[in-house]
């Protein structure tokens, strides 16, 4: 059964309030505690000296309340006696400005010396809670990459990436001609003449770029996989974590998943609404429940990025948050619907941020399940409730299970990478192609998947690339060996590994399933369209030859998508009217089951059950075709509220 749990900062608060704070956790029916993450200054005061009594005492009064422990290596934030001594650690910005103390993230992933810190105090935790029978599982750092840190412009990062791309190229001979580099003048003699990208003139070159983004992605996994080894052998038998986030992409979610056991990511509904490109209408209508598809996508990706598809939530937004541009509270019933939609998903645990409302320092408006004063916030009612439920269900059998493979989305981070280098049309991203493609798929009542590229592809009928510029041999062997119907997206397959376009044009090696080529590629301004009737062309527009058939096209004759075989071209930007009917034709070509939801309406199915979740602002009704009467609910959704069928 999926656990529930919360992030408790016993260093924020007086001790005596601990075993208190302990006993509403059980009682709330909460049993996993995160913890640690940021306290070095409080473990290490010093350089050396030890303070490890106070996290003793934290770590027996929870266990003595039945609580399991996340416990959390502290790197995030070095403190500032160790910043003082190790200046030179400090990431350095786009405009090549040395960050400073005060707030947290402040290290350079490259700088070799902090790389040794970070994995004294890791062995120093481990060798001192590894084998408590409390701790059943570690967090390495925390949000690698939150406020922008992944990229670091300073002399570490440029050392490190000149070591990193002569171990990629081998000569700067070969480097020049991979990335193109006669043009502009700009070839290299040695690997030491190679500066950062940052601070060109004009756009530096789009390979460099890319090279550099992956080199970043790289550092990133080197020093997430320098904690997960000194935990494995200080710690043998728990399960190692790290919180990924929303609509986050700085490093490779994939690599970095392929050292953990378990993928977390951190879940905030109302702020990514508020933070991310929604449009103001959608942010008015889901301003207190969230985009209907935001958890959801994150859930299936991060499932889709961890090994053996094991993920958690390690936190869930449970009122208002701080750090958006405007924060509302969300609508009485959300918690719970976002907690039963992460079970529905697979969730192993849903942990909510925070315990208690902290009423100092950056994050005091923050909303916990408790106020600052210690009273219950409004949320903790919900999530006693929400386990109650999940309580019910456990008993009636298992309940996470394959609930059945309709569609596979193909997404890769780093094809978000290259269309933020080279987006060619303002806002043209790989990651917001894939976004509604998750939705579209997500109307009909689909179950999707979101997968890498490359993986097995069979138990699906309908596979979906929304934006993939470099498509890759196995990625390529397993779109060839499906069966299924395929949409393939703009901008796939037009892009070889260093940036340059094939000389076959693109899509590429995509040529042998679906027949055609892409002459000209045009980015249209808001306004310059294609009117299709009930859909048009907007965005991008692909023109193109070959056998392929057009299959949909605008009133002036322009080609909206194309036809051959097994697989559809859109030849516009993947969103919108065009998109919907590009998958309603797909799909037609299939046998899975389909339904119309109402606006705000999403559905999933795991083994056991169909859950229904309403994410708007008004009543909803579930549609006839989702046949019976819900265990749990009714067949008229309030709003914010859902509704769970026995299969």
């Amino acid at each position: 059964m999926m656990k529930l749990g919360c992030c408790y900062y016993p260093e924020h608060w007086p001790q005596d309030v601990w075993a208190d704070d302990a006993r509403r956790m059980v009682d709330a029916g909460l049993s996993q505690v995160r913890i640690g993450e940021f306290a070095w200054s409080r473990i290490e005061p010093q350089p050396g000296v030890f303070n490890w009594q106070w996290l003793d005492d934290a770590v027996e009064v929870l266990h003595g309340a039945g609580l399991e422990i996340i416990m959390g290596t502290p790197t995030a934030t070095p403190p500032k006696w160790l910043c003082d001594a190790m200046p030179d650690m400090f990431a350095h910005d786009r405009d090549g400005r040395q960050r400073g103390f005060g707030s947290r993230r402040h290290y350079c992933f490259s700088h070799a010396g902090y790389l040794e810190q970070a994995k004294r105090i890791t062995r120093a935790m481990a060798q001192r809670y590894g084998s408590h029978p409390a701790v059943v599982q570690w967090q390495t750092d925390n949000e690698y990459g939150c406020h922008d840190t992944v990229q670091s412009f300073s002399p570490a990062a440029r050392d490190a990436f000149r070591v990193w791309l002569a171990a990629r190229y081998g000569t700067a001979e070969a480097l020049n001609a991979a990335w193109g580099n006669v043009f502009w003048s700009m070839e290299y003699a040695s690997f030491d003449e190679i500066e950062l990208p940052n601070l060109t003139v004009t756009e530096a070159n789009p390979a460099h770029w890319l090279a550099f983004r992956r080199f970043s992605s790289d550092q990133v996994i080197a020093f997430n996989r320098a904690q997960v080894d000194i935990l494995r052998e200080c710690s043998p038998g728990r399960d190692i974590t790290h919180n990924a986030m929303g609509f986050y992409t700085g490093y490779d979610a994939h690599d970095l998943s392929d050292d953990l056991d378990i993928l977390g990511w951190d879940s905030y509904p109302l702020g990514f609404l508020e933070m991310f490109r929604f449009s103001d209408a959608e942010k008015l209508q889901y301003a207190r429940q969230g985009h209907p598809d935001i958890a959801a996508f994150h859930h299936d990706l991060y499932r889709g990025c961890a090994a053996n598809e094991r993920w958690s939530v390690l936190e869930q937004q449970p009122g208002p948050v701080n750090w958006a541009r405007h924060n509302p509270a969300p609508l009485d019933g959300m918690v719970a619907l976002w907690t039963m939609e992460a079970a529905a998903h697979g969730a192993e645990l849903v942990s909510y941020f925070r315990w208690r409302q902290n009423p100092q320092a950056q994050e005091q408006m923050h909303a916990g399940l408790l106020r600052p004063d210690g009273a219950d916030a409004p949320a903790l009612a919900e999530v006693t409730d929400v386990q109650a439920k999940l309580e019910m269900m456990q008993a009636k059998g298992e309940m996470a299970g394959d609930g059945g493979r309709d569609a596979a989305l193909i997404f890769s981070f780093e094809a978000e990478w290259m269309t933020q280098i080279q987006p060619q049309g303002e806002g043209r991203s790989a990651l917001w192609a894939a976004f509604d493609c998750y939705t579209a798929l997500r109307k009909k009542g689909l179950n999707v998947d979101i997968v890498r590229p490359g993986s097995d592809l069979s138990a699906y009928q309908l596979a979906m690339v929304p934006c993939l510029p470099i498509v890759g041999d196995e990625c390529l062997a397993a779109l060839e060996q499906f069966e299924g119907q395929i949409i393939i997206g703009p901008r796939s397959g037009s892009r070889t590994q260093d940036f340059a376009i094939p000389h076959s044009l693109a899509p590429g090696g995509l040529q042998d399933i679906i027949r055609l080529e892409v002459t000209r590629s045009e980015s249209l301004r808001p306004g310059l369209v294609h009117d299709g009737g009930t859909w048009e062309i907007a965005h991008w527009l692909d023109h193109v030859e070959g056998e392929a058939q057009a299959e949909l096209t605008a009133k002036d004759g322009t080609p909206a998508s194309y036809k051959h075989g097994k697989a559809r071209y859109l030849a516009t930007w993947p969103s919108g009217a065009v998109l919907d009917e590009v998958v309603a034709r797909a799909l037609a070509d299939t046998t899975l089951k389909t339904h119309d939801l109402p606006e705000g309406l999403r559905i999933r199915r795991d083994s056991k059950y169909l859950y229904v979740f309403n994410y708007c602002a008004q009543t909803r009704d579930i549609p006839s075709s989702i046949s019976g009467d819900p265990m749990l609910g009714d067949r008229r959704l309030l709003p914010a509220s859902y509704a769970v069928f026995a299969l």
